[in-house]
Parts: C-alpha cells; structure tokens; sequence
C-alpha cells in the first residue's frame, strides 16, 4: 500500500504523516510568501521612494492573484487530477519568484507578486481536494487542523527569517530563498505526490459549464453560509498582516527583531488552538467548536475596539487582544472548512477553489475596509475587525438555524 493512502481505523490517524507533510510543506507557500517579505517593506518603501503603506498593496495584489488562481485550480484537478495541476502552480511560482528579484518600482513588484501568488495558490486548493478525496467529513477536521500545525511553522520562522535575511542582505535575497523553497516543493512533489483523484471519478463537463457549476455552489446554503462565515473570521489574519509592519513598527515603535518576535507568538497561539481544535471535535461536535471559536474572536474584536475608543491603546493590551483574536482562527478555520466542504465530494476541488476564493477575497475586502475609515491606523484597525467578526457571528447564526432543515454529511448536531 502508497504511503499515501489513509490509514486504517486501528492506527491513531486516519492518514500517513509523510502524505499530511507534504501537503504541509505545499500549503505553506502561501504564508511563507507572505510574512517572510513582511520585515522588508520599510526598507522596500524607503529604496523605492514611497511609504510602508504604498508598498503594503503588494500583500493586496497577491491577495487578488490567489483569489483568481483558486478559481482556476479547482475546476481544473477536477478534470485532470490533482498531479498535474499543482506542478503548473509549483512552476509559475517559481519564475514569479525570480522576477520579483528585479522589481525596481511598486508598480513592478505588484505586478510579480500578483503573479507569484497565481502559481502559490495550487498548493492550497490541492491540499484541501487531496484531504476531501481520501479521508471521511469525520477526520476531515483533525485532518485539516494537523495540516494547519504542519504549515504553521511558516509565520513563526518566516518573518525571523526575513530579518536575518534583511540583516545580512539585501531584500531581494528573500525572494530567492522562496524560489528555492518552490523547487523543494516541485522535487518532493515529482517524486512523492500520487494523484486522490482516479481517472473514473474525473469530472468530463466541459469547461463552458465551469461558471454555471460555481453559481450551482454558491446557491447550495450547507457550503455558502460556513464558507463564507469562516471567510469573515479568516479575514482578520489578513487585515492583521496587510497592517502588520506599519502598526507594529511604524505606529507602535517596535524593530524589525520584535516585530518578527510578535508575529511569530500570533502564530504558535493560532497553531495551538487547531491542535486544541483536534481534540474537541472527538468530543463535541464539529458546529460546536466552530461556533466557541466565533464568539472568542468576535469577543476579542469588541475589546480591542473598546479599548481603542476609550484610549487603552497601549501596546501590551493591543498586542494581547490580537493574539487572542488571531488564536480563535484555529476553531474557526478548520471546522468551518469542514462544515463547507462536507457535502461537496462530487465536486471537491470546485469546492475547496471557491472555498479558498472566499476567503481570500473578504480578507482583501477587509483590507479595503482598512482603509477607508478616518482616523489613526489604530482605530481603523479596530473597526476593521470588529465589522468582519460580527458579520461572521450573524452568519453562524443563521446557519445554525437551517442546518436542521438544510441537512449535512457531517456532524453538526448540538446534541
């Protein structure tokens, strides 16, 4: 047997480590990409002449370019596998990778970093079909949080990394370490990465029909209300790391060194709440600990809110309430994946691109949201957080209402 098949029910997984490893490792690309070159953007902001702020539009055009290139990943392992597909993906990155190398405006690295994340984007939608084809909606969970543990090494040691990196060279040296650690990936993947989904269970539509199959999605409620409910509440991580650099650095004062010291603790909180995730779903339902995750951050996000409008707006108490807020994302994000992707086998990588699309789309709304609010950055911060936590509340809401009547593969029950 592969060692890539799912283990059987007498051993403690329901996969094998090496196969989790692996989609682990292609996943992290994503916020590797991201919070390595974090560090960096003062430094990028004063060679090219502009603020932190401008240069910060770089993490919004990669934002964008993985909301498209999700959408096209999925329809297309759906129709010739998963293999395939994620060594296109693995490739763009690369050459993407080396052109952001000689960015020599922002217009150039947007550009790039556009591209890069079109290529990035394969792992994710990849992993998330490969968990869907071969393990039952009731390992999903433990599934997916394991996989959040594996590639959530990335932000602790990523913005260190960066700054030992900016320390030592110049930015654009980060970028080579990524396109170095693309063809880690690309190598691992030729050798060890066998296709989830067999040619018999390929989807043959044509692909004039991809638009009517994602509209056909978004009006299925089990996928819609979680997907985008957990959207809402992933979107802090992303409102959190486009203003990163410049509220802790800019605003609040910190160096590059501290700078990467918090966003790494923000990352070991998230990690810690997926395992702690892993071990709930064994005991209480899957809707359960989604919705324990719901109210911690939308209760955090009121703090953090209430204290910026009242003036407690000291660095610990900012710093503590983000971290608290950023950890309730290891409830929400894996089991609201699974309670999105539950019902959808026939159209797994369908689903996880637009599940992934979702996600990745309302995070950059949330950076828009950003910025269009007065005031200082902390304020705006504040607001941003709260409006999306809330919103993510009001959906859990309505979806526990229907889940009765809307029904679900998995275990959603209260009881």
């Amino acid at each position: 047997m592969s060692s890539f098949q799912p283990m059987s029910q007498t051993n403690k997984r329901p996969y094998a480590t090496r196969w989790i490893l692996l989609l682990g490792l292609i996943t992290a690309l994503g916020p590797l990409s991201i919070d390595m070159y974090l560090p960096s953007l003062p430094v990028i902001a004063d060679e090219f002449g502009v603020s932190t702020s401008e240069v910060s539009h770089s993490v919004t055009a990669y934002f964008l370019g993985l909301v498209i290139g999700q959408l096209i990943y999925g329809p297309l392992s759906d129709r010739i596998g998963r293999r395939n597909p994620l060594f296109i993906g693995l490739s763009l990155y690369l050459v993407a990778s080396l052109l952001c190398l000689f960015a020599d405006s922002v217009m150039t690295l947007n550009l790039a970093r556009f591209v890069q994340a079109l290529g990035g984007c394969a792992g994710v939608v990849i992993a998330r079909a490969a968990i869907r084809d071969r393990l039952s909606n009731e390992q999903m969970s433990q599934a997916i949080s394991m996989l959040i543990l594996v590639m959530g090494v990335a932000p602790i040691v990523a913005p260190a990394l960066g700054n030992l990196v900016l320390i030592q060279f110049s930015w654009q040296v980060i970028f080579l370490v990524l396109a170095l650690f693309s063809v880690i990936c690309l190598v691992w993947s030729y050798v060890d990465f066998e296709d989830t989904l067999p040619i018999e269970k390929r989807s043959t539509k044509p692909w004039s029909g991809v638009l009517g199959e994602y509209v056909e999605l978004l009006k299925d409620k089990r996928f819609l209300l979680p997907a985008v409910a957990s959207g809402m509440l992933m979107g802090a991580l992303f409102v959190y790391i486009n203003a990163s650099a410049e509220l802790l650095i800019d605003y609040f004062g910190l160096n590059s060194t501290w700078y990467s010291w918090v966003f790494g603790a923000n990352a070991a909180g998230l990690i810690a709440m997926t395992q702690l995730s892993a071990r709930l779903v064994t005991r209480f339902s899957v809707l359960k600990v989604f919705s324990a995750g719901v109210y911690l951050q939308v209760v955090s996000a009121s703090a953090l809110l209430l204290c910026t409008l009242v003036g407690l707006n000291q660095l610990t108490v900012v710093v503590g309430l983000i971290f608290v807020l950023l950890s309730g994302i290891g409830l929400t994000a894996p089991n609201g994946t699974t309670l999105a992707l539950a019902d959808q086998s026939e159209r797994s990588g369908l689903a996880s691109s637009m599940l992934g699309a979702l996600q990745f789309f309302i995070g950059a709304l949330g950076s828009i949201v950003l910025h269009s609010f007065g005031g200082d950055l902390l304020t705006r911060f504040s607001i941003a957080l709260w409006l999306m936590m809330s919103a993510g509340l009001a959906l859990l809401v309505i979806y526990q209402r229907q889940v009765r009547s809307l029904g679900s593969s998995v275990k959603t029950a209260d009881s």
